[in-house]
This record gives structure tokens, C-alpha cells and sequence, in this order.
């Protein structure tokens, strides 16, 4: 135990503590944590000096409001956290067990400032990128390290999904930003239309369709398909694509990824529509779709009013210039 250099203010007396119950009827509807974290660090630093000078100097508050803060504290929770005998300041048995609690809370405060500044930092920083199945092989690793050439040192989280998961991710603040299909028209939302890519009818190398190099899709009507999930984007461009041709397609097959898919045209189980693969696949032949119009259209889509840290600004910055050129030739 340490003694002050100046008379320790009084402790409160025990009329001085209130009833919980009481405490709660005047906090209304706001919290313990509210009310008492202000004052956390300060009951920290007297605990771990056991001297409110000391304390209040390392805190550069005056001496009269640490003491006056310590009382008010003590009154508040209801318990006395130091014995004052003179001018020794102690911790009791409560106030230990509280301590142990206060220093957790503020480490993992420290901790999660810490991250926060981490991630905001302009050269190392993180962003939180989601981004199409169908853009993963090839665009988005040609993408980031075309970035990665002048931002060396910052980090990416990356979250393949479908387009529905992943504006949902954004509202969340999961996600800082994605490239998704169809480009949504939200009011919560910002959006920039990156590129337009061509679908393709994709069939089976010993398809009767096969020796064809163009189609209209009405042709296909009573082929069988293998498609993408409901949810993904695609999946609902290359229904609405089936129904502006007069058809509703008839699934086979659902699936995740647009090279399964690949697969199982080259298999034979089905035809599908899809975007061009970066690397031919054998088994199958790609037909260009002259009726209706067949493309998808991709974006960049950011949640709206949230102001952006230096990293994410500058991936930002760098996707939309990259407009008409997304998709590497």
C-alpha cells in the first residue's frame, strides 16, 4: 500500500450507496457500460497506483476530479472498491475483482482500436472485396495485381459469392465493395456499370446445334439446361433471357460454378448459358446468341453515405477507371 502526498478525498459513506434497482430507475434506458465507461480507465489507473496523485498525473487531470470521479463510481455501482484508512489508498476485494474485468474490457478496446486504425491505414489498410464465382479463375486475380503494383501493402479480405449474398454482405459491413451481375438498382446503394459481356449458348461438341456458329435462343427451347442456383445473378439473366425468347427452360441440373456447368454440357447432360471461358474447354462449342440480345452486365456497388478509409478509396478509384476494360482480352 502506497501513501498520498495530499489528503485522500473522503470515501463515501455507506449511506452514500445506493440500491441497484434505484440506479437502474434513474439510468432509464441507458446502460451500465454507457455510464461507467468514461471512467474506466480512470479507476484502472488509480488501481494500478494505488496513489490518486500519481494516477491523476499520469491521467493529467487535476487531482480533485479523479478523486471526486473514484466516489461518484463507487456510489454508482453501489460497492466500495477502495478502503481508505488516512491517506492509503487501497483496492478491496471487489474493487480486485473489478479491476481484473476493467483491464480485460479496455485491452480488447485497445485491441479493436488498433484493427480499426490498421485497416484505415493508406498503405497497409484492408479491403473487403466480394466478387462473382464466374470472375474468380482469371479477372479478379488480373485485377489486383495490376492494384497491387502500386499498393504493395495492402490487404484484401476476398468473399466469392452469389450477387444477392453479397448485397446483403455490403449492408452488413462485411463487404466495403463487389462486382456483381445484374448492376441493382437500390436506393441504399451506389453503383458504376463496368463492362457488358456477350453470353454464349454453350453445347455439347456432338450437339445437332453444334455445326452452328450463331442461334436464336427460341431454338433451344426444348433443350435441356444446366444452370447456375437461384440467387445467383446469372441464373436470373438467363431465365429472363429464356422467357424473352417464349420459353421457360427445363432444369437438369443446378449448380455453384460455371465450369462445373462446362462440365456437364461436355458430358452431355445439358445446355447452358454462359459467359466465354478465358481458356477454351474441350467437349464443348459456344455458340453466339443472335436473339434476344444476350450479355450481363457487371459493376462495382459500394453501400451508400458510409464514408470510405484510404485503401478502400483507392481500390474504388481504380475499379472505376477501369471501365470497358474489366474483363482481361
Amino acid at each position: 500500500m502506497v501513501h498520498e502526498a495530499r489528503s485522500a478525498a473522503p470515501g463515501p459513506s455507506r449511506d452514500a450507496f445506493r440500491d441497484a434497482g434505484d440506479i437502474r430507475a434513474e439510468l432509464d434506458s441507458a446502460s451500465w457500460a454507457a455510464v461507467l465507461a468514461p471512467r474506466l480507465a480512470q479507476f484502472a489507473a488509480v488501481a494500478r497506483h494505488e496513489h490518486v496523485t500519481r494516477a491523476a498525473r499520469e491521467l493529467g487531470v487535476p487531482q480533485s476530479t479523479l478523486s471526486r470521479a473514484m466516489v461518484r463510481l463507487e456510489t454508482d455501482l453501489g460497492v466500495a472498491l477502495f478502503a481508505r484508512q488516512g491517506r492509503t489508498v487501497s483496492l478491496t476485494p471487489a474493487g480486485r475483482g473489478f479491476l481484473a474485468s476493467v483491464e480485460r474490457a479496455l485491452a480488447e478496446v485497445e485491441r479493436s482500436a488498433e484493427s480499426v486504425r490498421a485497416g484505415a491505414d493508406p498503405a497497409t489498410g484492408r479491403v473487403a472485396f466480394g466478387f462473382l464465382h464466374t470472375l474468380g479463375s482469371e479477372t479478379v486475380p488480373a485485377l489486383l495485381r495490376e492494384f497491387r503494383a502500386d499498393h504493395p501493402r495492402v490487404r484484401f479480405q476476398l468473399v466469392q459469392n452469389h450477387s444477392e449474398a453479397m448485397l446483403a454482405g455490403l449492408r452488413a459491413g462485411e463487404l466495403d465493395l463487389c462486382l456483381t451481375s445484374p448492376v441493382p438498382d437500390a436506393p441504399d446503394l451506389v453503383t458504376r456499370r463496368l463492362v457488358e459481356q456477350r453470353l454464349r449458348l454453350v453445347v455439347p461438341a456432338d450437339h445437332r446445334l453444334a455445326g452452328r456458329r450463331r442461334i436464336r435462343l427460341a431454338e433451344a427451347a426444348g433443350e435441356l439446361f444446366v444452370t447456375l442456383e437461384p440467387g445467383y445473378g446469372l441464373r436470373r439473366i438467363a431465365d429472363a433471357l429464356c422467357a424473352e425468347a417464349g420459353f421457360t427452360p427445363r432444369v437438369a441440373f443446378e449448380g455453384e460454378e460455371a465450369e462445373t456447368l462446362r462440365g456437364l454440357v461436355a458430358a452431355g447432360l445439358g445446355v447452358a448459358l454462359l459467359p466465354p471461358p478465358l481458356v477454351p474447354r474441350p467437349g464443348v462449342v459456344e455458340l453466339s446468341v443472335t436473339a434476344p440480345r444476350a450479355v450481363r452486365e457487371i459493376g462495382v456497388a459500394w453501400l451508400g453515405g458510409h464514408p470510405d478509409t484510404a485503401p478502400v478509396a483507392a481500390f474504388k478509384k481504380f475499379l472505376t477507371g477501369r471501365r470497358g476494360r474489366l474483363i482481361p482480352e
